[in-house]
């Protein structure tokens, strides 16, 4: 049986067979059973590489942080990620540059890496461990914002939505400029980067063009 270790658009832990683009990270969350036995241990819920100078992991392993895995970076951050400082550096500087200049009205220039994970905790889950949301026009919101309609996530990517699942993207027919106020999943100062024009990493399903 799959492990409880593959992140959704809302951050939930969910146990599937397909694989992952992107490894994550959020402390050590399963038990001796290789049970998911807890949502976080820390505020700095990262997106690794895959692979990383060769090195070899026992998933879910005794006293080792859970192996947690991504469709993609856009699901990623929508779940509330950011990418690792350590085996991601070049990304890492690159989020956190795009993230300090889209949110600077809020922000210090010299905010550290704890404070933007701290911004990015209270705007991914409650204390219950609950997912925060907000309202926005849907035509308003930059490609790579997640959405929800009919109690599904959805990718908003070039006004066109893409229902997400484990696998891969399906194309929807919705009419994106039919549809007025959406619930958004992304959190508020990703979406503020999207608007910049930083991008995600897309899953292969996904148009690319």
């Amino acid at each position: 049986m799959p492990l409880q270790n593959r992140v959704d658009p809302y951050g939930r832990l969910i146990a599937v067979s397909a694989r992952g683009s992107f490894l994550g990270n959020r402390g050590i969350l399963h038990n001796d059973n290789k049970e998911i036995v807890s949502q976080y241990k820390h505020k700095a819920w990262v997106t690794c590489a895959l692979s990383f100078k060769g090195i070899k992991r026992e998933i879910f392993g005794p006293n080792r942080y859970s192996e947690l895995f991504f469709l993609d970076e856009a699901t990623a951050f929508s779940a509330g990620h950011r990418p690792c400082a350590h085996c991601r550096k070049a990304r890492y500087n690159e989020f956190k540059a795009a993230w300090i200049a889209a949110n600077a009205e809020a922000v210090d220039s010299q905010i550290s890496v704890q404070q933007i994970d701290a911004v990015l905790h209270k705007a991914r889950v409650t204390k219950g461990a609950q997912k925060v949301t907000y309202s926005a026009h849907l035509a308003d919101l930059p490609s790579g914002t997640f959405v929800e309609l009919d109690d599904k996530p959805y990718l908003l990517w070039h006004k066109t939505l893409y229902l997400w699942s484990p696998e891969g993207y399906e194309k929807s027919d919705v009419a994106v400029l039919a549809i007025g106020s959406v619930t958004v999943l992304t959190p508020k100062s990703v979406v503020k980067i999207y608007e910049k024009g930083f991008l995600p990493e897309l899953h292969i399903s996904l148009p690319h063009d």
